[in-house]
């Protein structure tokens, strides 16, 4: 088999002098190519997880490889400018346009003006944003789901082969968050990207990613496929994976059985 392009080898963090335990030893690999969603409720340690990979934490214990290199080993800004990250609220800076935000990582790297230009360009058609109509517009004249776009395009600037995503669809409308999750899985598959997303939705994780793991109390409680999920013992990887029946149900009593529903 294909080494795992992150590994996370018995890792462990605690923040607070070490009176609160975030991720407590977590072994954990993604494969390449793969779509990884880490579910679990507030405080399972979930999102300390996804930012350990690329140093915005660092580790106590254990340690975790991001395409075969220890990344303790790793310059972090170097680290970061290989690896894609899709904040919640978009995290774009407010000074500067749509452009310019989709085009800071390039011109850190010293890429050619014309080069970032045509970057810029490429990725507001992938993302599906009018170049003429959102180029230089700045942050706050844009919709919730415009500025996700916009993250998610910024995090593709350098042409990442890894993604990181801390619950970037939570914060918007349902129509949106649906339709920009189906963008994003196509972007995922188009550009054969490896990606890890963190959400606390159940639905989200089992709609859009190829596996899941569950997280609480800063362990990985479990692993797998939704079908390999359902073997689990543990009483609150049960109850996640009921939590989408029950509400399937509920619409479907409550729905029309005619009409637009």
């Amino acid at each position: 088999m294909a080494a795992p392009l992150i590994a996370y080898t018995r890792v462990g963090k605690t923040f607070d002098d070490g009176r609160v335990v975030a991720v407590d030893d977590v072994s954990l690999e993604v494969a390449e190519g793969e779509f990884l969603a880490i579910v679990g409720g507030s405080g399972s340690g979930k999102t300390t997880l996804l930012r350990l990979a690329n140093r915005l934490i660092e580790t106590d214990s254990g340690s975790i490889t991001v395409e075969g290199e220890d990344v303790r080993e790793v310059d972090p800004i170097l680290l970061r400018r290989r690896i894609g990250y899709v904040f919640q609220s978009g995290g774009l800076f407010p000074h500067l346009s749509v452009a310019g935000n989709i085009g800071i990582t390039p011109k850190l790297t010293g890429a050619p003006l014309a080069e970032i230009s045509a970057r810029v360009d490429e990725l507001l058609d992938l993302v599906r944003l009018d170049r003429a109509q959102y180029r230089d517009r700045l942050p706050h004249e844009l919709s919730g789901g415009q500025r996700q776009r916009v993250g998610v395009a910024r995090a593709l600037a350098a042409k990442p082969r890894i993604v990181l995503m801390d619950e970037p669809f939570g914060a918007l409308d349902p129509l949106t968050r649906d339709a920009l999750g189906d963008d994003f899985r196509e972007l995922h598959r188009k550009l054969g990207l490896t990606t890890v997303m963190i959400t606390h939705d159940m639905t989200e994780a089992i709609l859009l990613a190829d596996r899941i793991a569950v997280m609480g109390g800063g362990r990985l409680l479990a692993q797998g496929t939704p079908s390999e999920l359902s073997e689990s013992e543990d009483a609150y990887v049960g109850e996640l994976l009921r939590t989408p029946r029950r509400q399937a149900e509920r619409l479907g009593a409550l729905l029309p059985r005619n009409g637009a529903a």
